[in-house]
């Protein structure tokens, strides 16, 4: 019998569950366009190593009703972010590891995600593995990426630089002010003289 082959675009995600089958690929990020818009501004996507993804099928049998259907899912990535402190470029790894229950249909789905703490999908038969993945490593994105340490100074590139205007005004300052007594005793000398000078003139 041939072995059937699930595209991760068009995937009937229940026969996958329950083939047990394993699948997983590479994708390029340039093809994972809502990824690319919380990258650095700039970035060529083109040269950023393609996102590693895996993806296995768990039947877990229950002792009444059906078995509960999930997808495992595990994505890694290193993406370039804008780094919030500097603003420069910096490569961070981004990890997605999840369980996902399929359920029968949208409103059993919407039902169990409310009073579940589990992730719930509907099934289908034109399942986007792409788009979960993509939705995962956004919501697995960092909130604040930043270096480390980053490569600039920083204490240095906040300082502002002196103003010229500033050292020109330093360089007019005397090294040394006057001593203010010298200067009362001039003023009381010469104040002296002009007196003794006048009283020779009234004789």
């Amino acid at each position: 019998m041939k072995q059937r082959v699930f595209q991760p675009r068009k995937m009937d995600v229940g026969a996958f569950i329950e083939s047990g089958e394993v699948l997983e690929g590479t994708t390029p990020v340039a093809e994972l366009p809502r990824v690319g818009e919380g990258l650095a501004e700039g970035a060529d996507l083109a040269r950023v190593a393609p996102v590693r993804w895996r993806v296995e099928g768990e039947s877990v049998a229950q002792r009444v009703g059906p078995a509960h259907l999930w997808l495992v899912l595990e994505a890694e990535a290193v993406l370039p972010f804008e780094c919030q402190r500097c603003l420069q470029p910096v490569d961070l790894p981004v990890a997605v590891s999840r369980r996902i229950r399929f359920v029968q249909d949208e409103a059993a789905a919407a039902e169990l995600d409310a009073n579940s703490d589990d992730d719930v999908l509907a099934l289908s038969r034109q399942f986007n593995l792409l788009e979960l993945i993509e939705d995962e490593l956004i919501m697995a994105e960092p909130i604040l990426p930043r270096h480390d340490t980053c490569p600039v100074d920083m204490e240095a590139w906040m300082s502002p630089e002196p103003a010229e205007a500033d050292e020109t005004e330093a360089d007019d300052v005397p090294a040394e002010k006057p001593n203010p007594f010298a200067v009362l005793a001039a003023l009381k000398k010469g104040g002296g003289t002009d007196e003794g000078n006048g009283g020779g003139q009234s004789k």
